[in-house]
């Protein structure tokens, strides 16, 4: 069995057991996406470090861009230096995009086709019901697809078919969906942003910068797909970002204890030796008063 196959038939078997557990149809893909978000934690983790590391080095690229600026290769060569130093990897933030495209295409031959889900399951009777009801032109509001309809919409079916703007409050629940999708995806965007400036006072680096208005497509991407695919993917977008938000939040915080403080400050001013004796040595203010109380005693 090839690994697109296991795939789908873990995909579509993990939907069926969830729709098992609670038979309805829109709670047991939100439940297959939280899952699908554990499992893919340690990458969310590995992204979000990567990225929040990157923020903090990015006064010595700036330095360093400034010292090599007539230099490409001399630069390169520095840059790569301090990210391994820092133990940095540039690609990083991109990696778990990549790693959940095969489950994306998946998901769709999973919600659409009911590929993957095991013919003997009470999925599987919904699903073949349904998709002779599509088959059949029968409207996508029929008793027929209730099984299959959450909040208002019918998952078996893409916005772009759904959507009729004489009929507004029937359109409403997928333009919503949409535009959860793309706002949640641009809050990821300025939940990192919002970070780098806490943790740092310079203007990010042209690569940094490069990034950051490449990321800021994304949601609009995600945006288009799920106005084009059906429905039951866009749902798996939404939760998935919003799950995705917490989750950066929690990282976020945890970084900032213990370590975080220290990182930041070193980060902020490169130049200055965290090891320098002469701090050590540095008498504190609180320290000078006491010595001066005691001479004029």
């Amino acid at each position: 069995m090839n690994p697109w196959t296991l795939l789908l038939n873990a995909l579509g078997s993990s939907l069926a057991f969830f729709y098992d557990i609670i038979p309805e149809y829109g709670i047991a893909i939100i439940l297959l996406t939280l899952a699908v978000s554990i499992l893919l934690f340690p990458l969310t983790l590995k992204q979000t470090k990567s990225m929040r590391a990157m923020q903090l080095i990015q006064p010595e690229v700036k330095r360093l861009q400034k010292e090599h600026k007539g230099d490409r290769e001399e630069l390169n060569k520095r840059l790569m230096e301090l990210y391994k130093e820092r133990g940095v990897n540039p690609a990083a933030g991109c990696l778990p995009m990549f790693i959940q495209m095969p489950i994306w295409f998946a998901l769709y031959r999973v919600l659409w086709q009911g590929a993957g889900v095991p013919e003997d399951s009470t999925l599987a009777e919904v699903f073949g019901r349904a998709s002779d009801a599509l088959d059949a032109g029968a409207a996508i509001t029929a008793p027929v697809f209730d099984h299959v309809t959450f909040l208002g919409m019918n998952l078996l079916v893409s916005p772009s078919q759904a959507v009729d703007f004489s009929n507004i409050l029937g359109s409403l629940p997928y333009l919503v969906l949409l535009a959860l999708i793309v706002a949640a995806g641009y809050y990821q965007q300025v939940q990192m942003t919002s970070q780098r400036k806490s943790t740092s006072n310079d203007e990010p680096s042209s690569q940094m910068e490069g990034m950051q208005k490449a990321m800021k497509f994304m949601p609009i991407v995600f945006g288009f797909i799920s106005w084009s695919f059906v429905a039951g993917l866009g749902l798996y977008f939404a939760t998935s970002n919003l799950f995705r938000i917490g989750q950066q939040a929690v990282i976020l915080r945890l970084g900032d204890d213990g370590d975080g403080e220290k990182e930041r400050d070193e980060a902020e001013d490169p130049l200055v030796d965290p090891q320098d004796e002469s701090k050590k040595s540095r008498p504190s203010q609180h320290a000078s008063k006491k010595r001066n109380r005691r001479r004029r005693k």
